[in-house]
């Protein structure tokens, strides 16, 4: 793999944030003085978000030092990637955006070309930054899932990261991401207890204290691991990465998934992601490597 930019910028589109830095293409590292994080109102007119994510990108920009040049943008879905298009609608989050073409309205916004900007799937992006840069670079076949308040799936092969799109998948008596998602862990917590939590951080503190706690990590441990087992044969996957908010609490989780997938027949090598959010970021400045 080589490239023709040294630099180029990654950011990751969160719900209520952009994370924005530059990346060494040739060192495969992200410049971490370069790291910029802010906070954004997914629910604001398109107008206000699009201020906010520009002054995030050269932001990042002047810490490094870096000419503006070339920008990969990790976005959540429905989206078209290609032409900038979103259609997401129904979450809450980024309504105003719905028809519009993104990429020329940032564009416009840093007075950039809409060309120097690529758009990718979140979980293709942090797929493709583990892969570029991260826990499985020695891996040639890949699967990658992120776990938090949706499911997000993805496969590495060929050099290049696809969107699984998995989440939808038929599981047990609905959708897979209705089991396997931040959504679950709440809903488990409150039919086994008659209790509302907030996230499952706050499950996670207490663990070591509640029995019923351990059991729905026990249970999520099996529904992963049943959820995985279809993917990684489907896939002929040859190692598996997992990122995501919930996987802040593999301890809790990683020894069930890694005993139900061994009783499964499967004993891929499983990576939690130590990049965290600097893996979106390294998928999406990888758009611009050269095959």
């Amino acid at each position: 793999m080589t490239t023709e930019h040294k630099y180029v910028l990654g950011a990751d589109i969160g719900g209520s944030h952009i994370t924005a830095a530059l990346l060494d293409m040739k060192e495969r590292v992200v410049l971490e003085h370069s790291l910029t994080r802010k906070p954004i109102n997914s629910a604001a007119t398109c107008e206000v978000i699009m201020e906010a994510w520009a002054e995030a990108i050269l932001e990042a920009h002047q810490k490094a030092n870096v000419k503006l040049e070339k920008i990969g943008l990790a976005m959540p879905g429905p989206f078209d990637y290609e032409k900038g298009i979103s259609y997401i609608t129904g979450t809450e989050k980024y309504e105003a955006f719905y028809g519009l073409n993104i990429k020329e309205i940032l564009a416009t916004q840093l007075d950039i070309g809409a060309e120097a900007i690529r758009m990718r799937n979140d979980a293709e992006s942090f797929l493709a930054g583990e892969t570029f840069s991260g826990a499985a670079q020695d891996y040639s076949k890949v699967i990658g899932i992120t776990l938090g308040t949706g499911l997000g799936s993805a496969i590495f092969e060929n050099a290049e990261v696809h969107d699984a799109n998995l989440w939808c998948a038929p599981y047990l008596e609905s959708i897979a991401e209705d089991y396997i998602s931040t959504r679950w862990f709440l809903k488990r917590y409150n039919e086994l207890t008659g209790l509302n939590i907030s996230n499952v951080k706050d499950l996670v503190a207490l663990y070591d204290e509640s029995d019923i706690v351990k059991q729905i990590f026990e249970e999520f441990s099996i529904n992963l691991a049943a959820f995985l087992e279809s993917f990684i044969r489907k896939a002929n996957a040859e190692a598996i990465v997992i990122g995501g908010n919930i996987s802040k609490a593999s301890g809790k989780f990683l020894p069930g998934l890694s005993e139900a997938l061994k009783k499964l027949g499967v004993n891929q090598p499983i990576f939690i992601s130590e990049m965290t959010e600097v893996a979106a970021l390294a998928g999406a400045a990888s758009c611009w490597k050269n095959p």
